[in-house]
Formats: structure tokens, C-alpha cells, sequence
């Protein structure tokens, strides 16, 4: 769930009301105007349900504000839970199985730009899941029979404990602006309550106005507020109701400094976190320099426009801009007369950072960005679906480059509407297009359709030779003999690689392919039964990438090499390259890849003798194959070493102890799991 930057105040009566709905409906949708803490507190409710853990499979939060469609609802709602579905079902079939026999609650937040989807797809939920509850934020209804409302109005301000509720939200906000700030005054404490009065106890409109008081007293806002209530200057189809917020967020815009007020336009382009290097490099133009942009970022967040988010692993600044400040920026975008402008920006800067992540694959920075993919993932998006319109050939290459790592997070519905979008659009001949059939068909292998990847692989080795580029060339040898690899033809899967590296030679690392394409013949001399070939390549293959710091194809030697030491009588060694795969591949968030590492780590476990241990590690792989919407999967040589590892697991174990400890590696799914089956700890009883 989201982390909570700032205090929550008051809420008490609604907070009950929403925990009462919670046992009492199946569905609750918490509605009211922008502004007005929906967000807020449903993610109380949510913690506050966690912690007492009413929920056996937890609690899971789908944040929706990112979406401008509903073309990715069902794949966002995916991710959140923890599916990264990998096969060829319907994606709202594999959801349903997936969530089936769990006990859970679901918030989505933020439905109301896609009510009538929200409400179908939950209302299919609702119906496959006997143990799902869901709960919702949205300015309206979603409309559907089981829907149980909540309205949340504003801080009220005139009861028993209203005042005290805003003036402690006041108050919790104020010292965040003007720490020095004293209450003692009762002038003070009487201007606070005219601003919460005149702001009608919406919480967005007194946290912005608070965020003035570095540079304004108190009274002075009092005042500020009172003249400028009628007279300030909206964007043209910014909505008349709730006036107090207009105003707020009106008034807030006015006392910007001219720049600040310009880059918060251009930031509206934006769907998700925002990075500063993004921000300076999309914003920036004309009078707003580079220096510019980062000065007006901070001062967008200290007057709460922007809000800080925790830095991720990279240490990069990170902000966010709630959806009721992004309409606002919108619209002033509009009349700026900059829309198409920063969209273009946009889509331009984010095919870029495909560009360079695609570059930057075979190297040190490998991990790192999949990681900024990862966290780029909406604009990423929202930059393919504005090229798909205005340039498909930017399109078709951004793509090709960022598609494969979207196969390795998870993402493969995505990755597959997304290139057959691309090249449907752009349907010229070239590298690009070539790369793109390329990653098409490793999507369509990963999903379990290894005929139909074939097929794709006879189309990119024509378009391959036709470019007469060798990067083409080596990506089409690799999906070719991957998919006869994974089709049981060995022999055809070595031909075809070997061939395709004797005629392009080259260093390891002078193309992602020119990897692959060495870690795919080490494949197919294992299934081939060339033991000792095969750990030599593997073993010169995972040196060089460990040298390199390069995580995939590194990961993939290791499984490698744990399959060929354990068929050769090796235990203790493939135990070891096994965890190492598994390390790798959680680093990299590859749920199919360490799905795999688990079933080799397994084996190798049980053929120590170890019969439980090796028991929890196998049921701990199950929980990941269920994730990826699989039965266990491999090249055809994996099922003998699966079926031997159950045999003699549950020889060492006994019958009993062996489903007692699969079963528990199997529930304790998620990080706890893995944590556990990589240091060889059995959960408690």
C-alpha cells in the first residue's frame, strides 16, 4: 500500500462507518468531491484492516489515477494483487483463478475516470471471489447492484468536535510550513477557523492554504482568502461546484512565482511519480530553464503542489501531483496553447530512456533499468499510446526496446498489445520492425504458445535477412532455436545458434543478442546431453557477466549450471548455482525466472536427502508458477528432474512431513517464502 507522508487527522465517525461497511457489504465505494480525503481515508481503513488482519490474503491497493482509459484497468488490478500472468487465458480468467479461494480486500482508488469499467470488472470479481471484498474511491457511483455507498463530505464545522478536527488538520500542516508558529494568540487560532471556514473543511484546500504560511502570517491568508474569493482567474472548463477548492487551488496557482506556475502546467503531462531528471527534461523550454525546473520543483512542494515521495534504491528525487492539482495544470496547459508540445516532449524523452535502456542491457546498469522501467512504467505507457497516434515508426521502435523488459516483469499482456499496436500501425520494413516482431514472438513463446513463437521467429529471420543487420540477424537465431528448444528439437536449437554465431562473430557484449544468442546454445548443448560442453560455455558465460555486473544472462548460466552439476550426481554444486539463479532473478522481479531457480533448487535439495527442506522449496516455486498463471514449465528436460525430486523428497521425508512442508512452502508465498527457501529455513508450525 501507498506510504503516508503526513499525519491523518480526525476522520474518527467516518473511519467506523467505513470498517462497519466493510463486514456488512462486499463492495463500498467512498465517494465525494476531489479534494475532499477519499484516498486518505480509505488507506486508513485498509491499514487499519491489515493490522488487524481480518483479511487472511491481506489487503491490496491498485492505485487507478495513472489510467486516462480502460484499456489497462484489468491489467493494472493484475499487478496489484501480484499477478504477472504469463499465459494465453483471457486476462480477467486468469485474475479470477487467481484470487478464487483467497480472502482479501481490494481498494481501488481513483475510479472515476472509468466508473462503468470499474464497476464490470468488479462486478465479475465479486462473482468468482466468495472470499473478495472491495472497497473504492470515486467521484461517482460505479453503479452496479452490490455497491454500498459512503459519501465523504468535508471536516465539518459545526459539531461538537468539527472545529477541533480542522484545527488540529490546521495545525498539523501549518507546523510542517512555519514550524515556529505559535497557537497561543486567540487572534491566531480565530483566523485559522475563518480560513477553515471559508475553505468548508475540505482538507486539499487547507493543506494548500497552510503551505503559504513560510511566507504569510496567518491573519494575512485570513484576508488574502476573503479578497480573492470571488476574483481569481480559472481555466477555461475548470468545474463551478465546490467554490472553497476552486479558490484554494486558484489561489495557490496565483501565488506561485511565474515559472513555478508554468512548469506546474507542463507537469500535468506526466501519469505517474515524477523524477526530477524527467521533469527537467520535459519541462524545460523557453524562459524555464533546466536550473529552472529543479528550483520550481521544490518550490511546487513546499506550497504542497507537488508532494515528496521516499527516493527509491537509485537515490533519485521523486515527486507526485494529486489528480485534482493535475486537472488543474491540464487545463492551464491548454490555455498555454502547449498540449501537443509537451505530449511530443513526453513521448520523445520516454523513447529515449527505452533507447538507452535497450542499449544499456548487456551492462553494469542492467539492473538498474529495470528498475527505472519499472517506475517509469505509466508514462511509458502513456508515451507509446501518443506515438501509436502521431508516429507510428517511433512507436514500432520504442516498442521493440522496452517489450523485452516488460516480459521479464510481468508485463506480458502489455508487451503483446502493445507491439501488435505498433506493428499493425507501422507496417514498413526495417531494424525496428524486425526487433519488434522479435520481441513479439519471445512474448508469445513466454505465454505457452511455442508454435505460434515459432512462426514469429520464421518471419523475423526473413525480415532479418532482408535488413542484412547483424543485430537482426542474431535476434532472429535466437528466437528461432529457442522455440525449437522448448519444442523438444535440441539438435535444430544448436544449428541454428551455432550457425547464426560463426557468421556474426563478435565479443560477448557487442549486442544484447550476441549474449543471448551464446546463453540459448548452452541450452540446447544441455539437452543434447553435452554435459561437459555445455558447463564449459556456461561456466566462460557467467564470468564474463558476472565481471560485467550483467544479472540476466548471468542468472540464466547458473541455471544452467545447476541443472547440468545436478544430472551429473552434483548436488552441493547445483545447490549453489541454483540459489544464485534465484538471487539473480529476484533482483531483476522475474516471477518466471525464479519460479524456475525454485524447482532446481528443489531438486537439488532432495537429492541431498533433505527431503522437507527441499519440500517448502518446491511449494514455495508452485506459489510463484500459480503467479505467473502456469503449471511448471522449462525445457522438456525439467519434468524427469521435477518427478525425481518429488520421488525422492518424499522417500527422505515421508509421506506426511513432505505435504506438510510443501503446503506451508506453497501459503507462505511472496518475499517470506522465497527469504526462507533460499536460506534453507522451514517455517514454524
Amino acid at each position: 500500500m501507498p506510504e503516508e507522508t503526513t499525519s491523518f487527522v480526525g476522520r474518527r465517525t467516518e473511519l467506523t462507518r467505513v470498517e462497519s461497511a466493510l463486514e456488512e457489504h462486499r463492495l463500498t465505494t467512498l465517494t465525494g468531491s476531489g479534494g475532499v480525503g477519499k484516498s486518505r481515508l480509505a488507506l486508513r481503513a485498509a491499514e487499519r484492516a491489515c493490522e488487524a488482519e481480518r483479511y487472511p490474503d491481506g489487503v491490496w491497493w491498485a492505485d487507478l489515477s495513472p489510467l486516462h482509459g480502460e484499456r489497462m484497468l484489468l491489467i493494472t488490478v493484475s499487478d496489484a494483487v501480484g499477478l504477472s500472468d504469463h499465459s494465453l487465458r483471457m486476462p480477467i480468467d486468469a485474475l479470477c483463478e487467481w484470487l478464487a479461494h483467497r480472502c482479501l480486500l481490494l481498494v481501488l482508488d481513483s475510479c472515476e475516470r472509468m466508473a462503468d469499467a470499474c464497476g464490470r470488472l468488479v462486478d465479475v470479481l465479486l462473482g468468482a471471489v466468495p472470499g473478495l471484498t472491495v472497497l473504492t474511491t470515486s467521484r461517482q457511483p460505479l453503479g452496479i447492484p452490490a455497491e454500498h455507498l459512503l459519501d465523504v463530505p468535508p471536516l465539518p464545522l459545526d459539531g461538537d468536535h468539527g472545529d477541533d478536527e480542522v484545527l488540529r488538520l490546521f495545525r498539523d500542516r501549518a507546523a510542517r510550513s512555519a514550524p515556529l508558529l505559535s497557537f497561543d494568540d486567540p487572534g491566531t487560532v480565530a483566523s485559522a477557523a475563518q480560513i477553515c471556514h471559508r475553505l468548508e473543511g475540505i482538507p486539499l484546500a487547507v493543506e494548500l492554504a497552510c503551505a503559504r504560511l513560510d511566507k504569510n502570517s496567518v491573519d494575512q491568508i485570513a484576508l488574502l482568502l476573503e479578497s480573492r474569493l470571488d476574483t481569481l482567474t480559472h481555466p477555461t472548463g475548470w468545474p463551478q461546484r465546490h467554490r472553497a477548492l476552486r479558490t484554494a487551488i486558484g489561489w495557490s496557482h496565483e501565488l506561485c512565482a511565474p515559472l513555478e506556475r508554468l512548469l506546474w502546467a507542463r507537469l500535468s503531462v506526466f501519469r505517474g511519480e515524477i523524477d526530477g531528471d524527467d521533469a527537467r527534461a520535459v519541462c524545460a523550454g523557453g524562459p524555464l530553464t533546466a536550473d529552472g525546473v529543479t528550483q520550481a520543483l521544490d518550490g511546487l512542494a513546499r506550497q504542497s503542489v507537488l508532494r515528496r515521495e521516499p527516493a527509491g534504491p537509485d537515490g533519485r528525487a521523486r515527486y507526485r501531483m494529486l489528480d485534482t492539482i493535475r486537472e488543474y495544470g491540464t487545463m492551464w496547459l491548454a490555455e498555454l496553447g502547449e498540449e501537443k508540445l509537451l505530449a511530443d516532449r513526453h513521448a520523445a524523452h520516454f523513447a529515449g530512456i527505452a533507447r538507452a535502456a535497450h542499449a544499456g542491457w548487456p551492462g553494469g546498469e542492467q539492473i538498474a533499468w529495470y528498475r527505472r522501467i519499472t517506475d517509469t512504467h505509466a508514462d511509458l505507457c502513456a508515451a507509446l499510446n501518443h506515438l501509436l497516434a502521431d508516429d507510428p515508426a517511433t512507436a514500432v521502435e520504442m516498442t521493440g526496446r522496452v517489450a523485452f523488459f516488460w516480459t521479464c516483469c510481468g508485463h506480458l499482456h502489455e508487451a503483446r498489445i502493445y507491439l501488435e499496436r505498433a506493428l499493425d500501425a507501422a507496417p514498413a520494413p526495417g531494424p525496428d520492425r524486425t526487433r519488434a516482431l522479435w520481441a513479439l514472438g519471445v512474448t508469445v513463446m513466454l505465454q505457452g504458445d511455442h508454435e505460434g513463437a515459432h512462426r514469429l521467429g520464421e518471419r523475423c529471420t526473413t525480415a532479418a535477412w532482408h535488413d542484412q543487420d547483424p543485430e537482426s540477424m542474431l535476434s532472429a537465431a535466437y528466437l528461432l532455436s529457442l522455440t525449437c528448444l522448448m519444442m523438444g528439437r535440441a539438435q535444430a536449437s544448436y544449428t541454428v545458434a551455432d550457425r547464426a554465431l560463426r557468421t556474426h562473430p563478435g565479443d560477448f557484449f557487442d549486442s544484447p543478442s550476441q549474449l543471448r544468442c551464446r546463453l540459448v546454445r548452452v541450452f540446447a548443448l544441455t539437452a543434447l546431453g553435452r554435459f561437459d560442453e555445455s558447463r564449459d560455455e556456461a561456466t566462460e558465460l557467467r564470468r564474463v557477466c558476472s565481471d560485467r555486473g550483467e544479472c540476466w544472462t548471468r542468472s540464466y548460466a547458473d541455471y544452467q549450471l545447476a541443472l547440468v552439476f545436478l544430472l551429473q550426481g552434483m548436488p552441493y554444486e547445483a545447490e549453489a548455482h541454483a540459489r544464485s539463479m534465484v538471487a539473480g532473478k529476484e533482483e531483476l522481479g522475474d516471477s518466471f525466472g525464479i519460479a524456475l531457480g525454485l524447482d532446481l533448487l528443489a531438486a537439488a535439495i532432495a537429492a541431498q536427502g533433505d527431503g522437507e527442506r527441499a519440500a517448502h522449496a518446491y511449494g514455495t516455486g508452485q506459489a510463484f508458477w500459480r503467479m505467473v498463471g502456469h503449471p511448471q514449465r522449462g525445457t522438456p528436460e525439467l519434468a524427469q528432474v521435477r518427478d525425481e525430486c518429488e520421488r525422492q523428497a518424499r522417500a527422505a521425508a515421508g509421506n506426511p512431513a513432505y505435504e506438510n512442508a510443501f503446503h506451508r512452502g506453497l501459503v507462505d508465498d511472496g518475499q517470506g517464502g522465497l527469504t526462507r527457501a533460499l536460506r534453507g529455513h522451514l517455517p514454524e508450525e
